[in-house]
């Protein structure tokens, strides 16, 4: 089901929009070379207790996952792209780290997502990095009353094909409200013009990915993190966003 937020209800949701953030951008900064994965996934569970709010992942447990996520944050690793299970790994010079987290906070949820090179880039990883935010910037700019679901797609899919890379529709943007993932559903690409008309009140997170050559996918043997097929790397932009009357806001809007 739909459902349109009001004004009021908006301006609740920004205090979960801040804290997880603020949780993407602790370790983002916590993360580099020798670093564990399971520090970041403790760091993100010490905040989450601190701030009183709640993990949308740790209990988790969709079709498409082999098992509850048991796990606060997702931390992607190279040809990992999505839904990265935390697990006993240091990151080496020269990772490609994504980190996606959602929490609930007063009973509103938002979900976020990053990409970041550990210690010494790779000049065609920071590309990708720069082609999906710049994917996700068009997204939230076509994210306006009179629009519809189809103007954010096909503006994230004219990134990809300008910049030559495959786009893979299995997984997308979605709604966000009481719980983190709810209607409409929001693909990586599309035809402008079409899909649901966007009204004021309409909350969703956008959020593109796209791997270095190919948008082949499969299920490590941990039975959550999504991998490219060919080994290639990938690279992962989120936010989620507004629609409002005087354009799209967004809600989980980091300081740095």
């Amino acid at each position: 089901m739909i459902e349109l937020r009001t004004p009021a209800e908006i301006d609740e949701m920004r205090a979960a929009g801040a804290f997880v953030a603020s949780v993407l951008e602790a370790t983002r900064d916590a993360a580099a070379v020798g670093v564990n994965l399971l520090e970041l996934d403790a760091l993100a569970h010490d905040m989450i207790r601190s701030a009183g709010a709640e993990s949308c992942y740790i209990d988790y447990h969709p079709s498409f996952g082999g098992s509850p996520f048991g796990k606060v944050i997702c931390t992607s690793v190279n040809d990992g792209v999505l839904h990265g299970l935390p697990h006993d790994y240091a990151l080496h010079d020269g990772d490609l780290l994504t980190l996606d987290f959602a929490a609930s906070l007063n009973g509103w949820v938002s979900d976020s997502a990053l990409t970041i090179a550990v210690g010494t880039p790779r000049e065609e990883d920071l590309r990708l990095i720069e082609i999906t935010e710049k994917a996700l910037e068009a997204g939230i700019a076509a994210a306006v009353v009179g629009n519809k679901v189809g103007d954010i797609s096909g503006a994230i899919g004219e990134v990809a094909k300008a910049n030559r890379l495959k786009v893979n529709l299995d997984f997308g943007g979605h709604g966000v409200g009481r719980i983190m993932h709810g209607d409409p559903h929001i693909p990586n690409d599309g035809r402008r013009g079409r899909g649901l008309p966007l009204r004021a009140g309409l909350v969703f997170a956008i959020e593109p990915w796209f791997l270095h050559t190919t948008n082949k996918i499969y299920t490590d043997a941990d039975g959550w993190t999504l991998r490219s097929r060919d080994g290639s790397r990938g690279a992962h932009a989120e936010h989620t966003i507004a629609v409002t009357d005087d354009g799209p806001v967004i809600l989980t809007q980091r300081s740095s």
